[in-house]
């Protein structure tokens, strides 16, 4: 099988490097911006022509959330308008997708994990493009898989376990919000599940929801960072968002339920602390 990854740089297209890795049963071809601009449609007829691609894994996407509500335009770019171009190669080569999404779809008001078909209400100008471009991927390629995800870590890049590291070791004390919940998300476990998808006996198209179990804040998030590290010289209080004003909103409450995938295609998901260790230890941080 061949498969294209696209975002290669980041935290999830190096997890994917990581987990296809000697996988004698694909051939993967990793791109990012340099190598294949997914915002023209020239570039991607021209390498779909080129390249006998059957599953594409969209790990490409505009990220900075405050950023988004000053940079509309860009970010609907890529994040729209790039993921209908994309889809449009590769469902007119009969490639499939898997497609990232985010939990930022949704209001961030519930009480219980959201499921894929609870209404979707983004309160930033990145959720709302990333469902923009949810909707956009199905219109062109129904056959898609989107799979949302949250809080996603890894030892790639920036991400918030690494700059809790960073400032447990180099502050005496820190505030963290705790009116914030979700569940962490190791890009590891992402890449797996992912790459379950597509070696799965038979293939769903649908939403999917994919994050590590259980819940947790993230002051709670960061006491556990900090606990697992050994870290004990930085004093981490409670706060609430309101001490910390942002331009985008951030969902109160965004737990995801995990029901349907683990159903569907028989995935089993770790508890968020044991992934959080195996991220600390191949950041070679004694527990």
């Amino acid at each position: 099988m061949n498969i294209l990854i696209t975002g290669a740089n980041g935290q999830l297209g190096n997890e994917m490097r990581n987990v296809l890795e000697g996988d004698a049963n694909h051939s993967v071809v990793y791109t990012d911006v340099a190598e294949l601009d997914l915002t023209c449609a020239e570039a991607l007829a021209t390498f779909f022509d080129s390249n006998h691609i059957d599953v594409v894994v969209n790990c490409a996407a505009y990220t900075a959330v405050d950023a988004a509500e000053d940079n509309e335009p860009l970010c609907r770019k890529v994040n729209v308008d790039a993921v209908r171009l994309l889809a449009t190669a590769a469902h007119s080569h009969g490639a499939k997708v898997v497609h990232v999404s985010t939990d930022y779809v949704f209001n961030g008001q519930g009480y219980r994990p959201y499921r894929e078909d609870d209404e979707t209400c983004p309160q930033s100008v990145y959720g709302a493009t990333k469902l923009d471009g949810e909707k956009a991927l199905i219109d062109v390629a129904p056959d898609s898989v989107v799979l949302r995800t949250a809080w996603l870590y890894s030892p790639y890049g920036k991400n918030f376990v690494k700059t809790m590291l960073m400032l447990g070791r180099t502050k005496e004390s820190l505030n963290v919000v705790v009116d914030q919940v979700g569940t962490p998300t190791y890009a590891r476990d992402l890449a797996l599940a992912i790459k379950a998808i597509i070696n799965a006996e038979q293939w769903v198209p649908g939403v999917y929801h994919f994050s590590n179990e259980g819940a947790t804040s993230w002051y709670d998030f960061t006491k556990a960072i900090h606990r697992l590290a050994g870290i004990t010289t930085c004093a981490v209080s409670p706060c609430n968002s309101d001490q910390f004003p942002a331009k985008a909103a951030r969902p109160h409450y965004s737990v995801l339920d995990k029901t349907k995938i683990k159903a569907t295609y028989g995935i089993t998901i770790p508890y968020w602390e044991d992934s959080l260790k195996h991220c600390l230890n191949r950041l070679n941080i004694d527990e």
